[in-house]
């Protein structure tokens, strides 16, 4: 798992992580900006008229009305991007990286319109009657190009697994885990089997949940929020200019937070705005073209789609992250294998009473270190004595989760050094006192508690033992403990998890209707079938897979799948430049 997580790294470094992919996303909203005159401004009061009715559209051969097609995208886009992404984001670009989400959304939102009106434009009615619609049809039709087409629909299909499915039930599991203590595979597969009854009922079925999934879930959540902001508006100010003190040198080491660059804070922004609001990714205009408006008034309604997922709901979540203050302080965890390593030498990141950092060329190399900047620190490689879960060297550093490890624990379903004294056999390097000890081993089988030589090899643990102790939080956790601090305690956390299983869950049953047009589009209705199954094994899966490698095919799969669809909307750029101009504004 470590090998395969190691080569998603090294595509991500050259996709998402490169400088080329948000130039490309972001200029391509950039650009029709700038093309079509600012129609995110323009058309913002239009698009709040047509979704409320106030102004009817012309209506058109569909399966939704323009309202559920608008929620049906949105309960897509909204799920575990903006409750586990954000963080996630903070994490690890720091309060900057915000900043760089909001600039994407922005510029989004004119993307967004582009490609909902061309999907819409070239949708198509099935065999079935079903009408499917997207990128894959105005890239064959308005390009010609029916095997870029194909690709596009192929990469699709791969994208609702790796970022619509599976991050979303590994967040709900992790998190219902966290504060409800359900079993993740259980989880997995009663919500596996709920999403099978949904989704089996097509685009309708799907329309008709998302619209009242979306308010219920937007009540719970921002009533949430809006109560742990009440209790620390003094820090909201501070946020703000945490977000925007530092956006173009990176954010500053605080707390257990050992800093980020700007390079870290724009990338991460960018991933996590795209992944949040996917404007450019060519999923939303899959729902949009089930809409009986209009082409050009569909367009015009995705508008809204960004602005609320990304500068709305996204915003809400880092301010509680940020007034909150834990995004810099250590929590109880069980450390995950990926995010945890250990250096050769020892570091720290204490503070003396002015809360400056008592060894602040510590902190600089650590910085460097997670920013895999040249950095003279090394990973361990050798034996860890461990007796009773405590780790007895010192001179070597646990990090996790980007951040120096304290109050280790170490524990395993069965002591080396129990067999080793049942056998008579002593162990290198242990004194007399330390063999004593462990001999008297009926505590040890009752706590579980580790004691033995680790091996270690290039700062992984190669055993298998379970690591617990503080450290920083990301993703889903994070943000319950946002909601955990002050007047809600434990129940904050509860909220964010029933919130995020209704955001998540919604998204899930989204993406598998993308998933599921893109495999018509390819193979057939015949094939759709196969292809749910497929999906919903996956979503069953993911609930007990380690979450970094989960996020990490997310970053991997957005990016490739957004690539074909940004050049077929600039190819495709004069033909909207006609459809917007001909627009009205309500």
């Amino acid at each position: 798992m470590e090998k395969f997580n190691d080569f998603l790294v090294l595509l991500d470094a050259n996709l998402s992580g490169s400088w080329w992919f948000p130039a490309l996303l972001i200029g391509t909203g950039i650009f029709f900006t700038i093309y079509l005159g600012l129609p995110q401004f323009k058309y913002f009061k239009s698009a709040l008229k047509i979704v409320s009715g106030k102004t009817k559209s012309s209506d058109s051969e569909g399966e939704t009305t323009g309202f559920q097609a608008l929620t049906t995208a949105m309960s897509g886009a909204v799920g575990t991007g903006n409750i586990g992404g954000v963080a996630l984001a903070i994490w690890t670009g720091g309060p900057a990286a915000i900043f760089w989400m909001w600039i994407t959304a922005i510029f989004g939102m004119t993307t967004k319109f582009v490609e909902v009106t061309l999907g819409h434009k070239y949708r198509t009615k099935l065999s079935d009657g079903s009408i499917s619609g997207g990128p894959m049809y105005y890239i064959e039709q308005g390009l010609n190009m029916k095997w870029v087409a194909i690709l596009f629909a192929f990469l699709m299909m791969i994208t609702a697994i790796g970022s619509g499915n599976m991050p979303q039930i590994n967040n709900i599991a992790l998190v219902m885990n966290t504060e409800f203590s359900v079993p993740k595979l259980f989880t997995g597969l009663f919500l596996g089997a709920l999403l099978w009854i949904i989704i089996i009922g097509g685009i309708k079925r799907i329309a008709s949940v998302a619209s009242k999934i979306i308010p219920i879930m937007g009540l719970i959540y921002f009533g949430g929020a809006l109560i742990i902001l009440i209790e620390n508006y003094q820090n909201i100010i501070p946020s703000f200019h945490a977000i925007f003190a530092q956006v173009f040198t990176g954010s500053a080491a605080m707390g257990g937070f050992l800093g980020a660059s700007f390079a870290m804070s724009l990338k991460y922004g960018v991933a996590r705005g795209l992944y949040s609001n996917e404007a450019g990714q060519g999923s939303s205009p899959i729902a949009h073209a089930s809409s009986k408006n209009k082409s050009i008034d569909q367009g015009v309604v995705s508008i809204l789609e960004p602005f609320i997922d990304t500068i709305v709901v996204c915003s809400v979540t880092a301010l509680v992250i940020l007034s909150s203050g834990v995004w810099t302080q250590k929590f109880d965890t069980t450390f995950s294998q990926t995010d945890m390593v250990i250096l050769a030498d020892q570091y720290s990141d204490e503070k003396n009473i002015d809360g400056d950092y008592l060894y602040p060329d510590h902190i600089i190399e650590l910085n460097k270190y997670v920013q895999s900047v040249d950095s003279n620190i090394k990973n361990y490689t050798g034996k860890l004595n461990v007796l009773n879960g405590k780790l007895t060297e010192n001179n070597v550093t646990v990090l996790h989760a980007r951040s120096i490890a304290e109050d280790i624990t170490i524990t395993s379903g069965g002591s080396p050094y129990y067999r080793a004294t049942l056998e008579g056999v002593k162990f290198d390097n242990l004194s007399y006192d330390q063999f004593i000890a462990i001999s008297n081993y009926t505590n040890e089988l009752e706590t579980n508690l580790y004691s033995g030589l680790l091996d270690v090899k290039d700062g992984k643990i190669t055993e298998s033992v379970t690591v617990e102790g503080k450290s920083l939080v990301s993703s889903a956790e994070l943000t319950a403990k946002a909601f955990s601090q002050g007047v809600m305690g434990e129940y904050g956390g509860k909220l964010v998890a029933i919130a995020l299983l209704l955001f998540a869950f919604s998204t899930a049953i989204t993406w598998c209707y993308y998933g599921d047009r893109s495999t018509a589009y390819i193979f057939g209705e015949k094939g759709v079938i196969w292809y749910r199954n497929f999906y919903v094994l996956c979503f069953i899966l993911a609930a007990v897979i380690d979450t970094t490698v989960v996020w990490n095919i997310a970053y991997v799969v957005v990016a490739l799948v957004s690539i074909p669809n940004l050049i077929a909307m600039f190819v495709l750029r004069k033909e909207m430049k006609l459809m917007s101009d001909d627009f009205k504004v309500k």
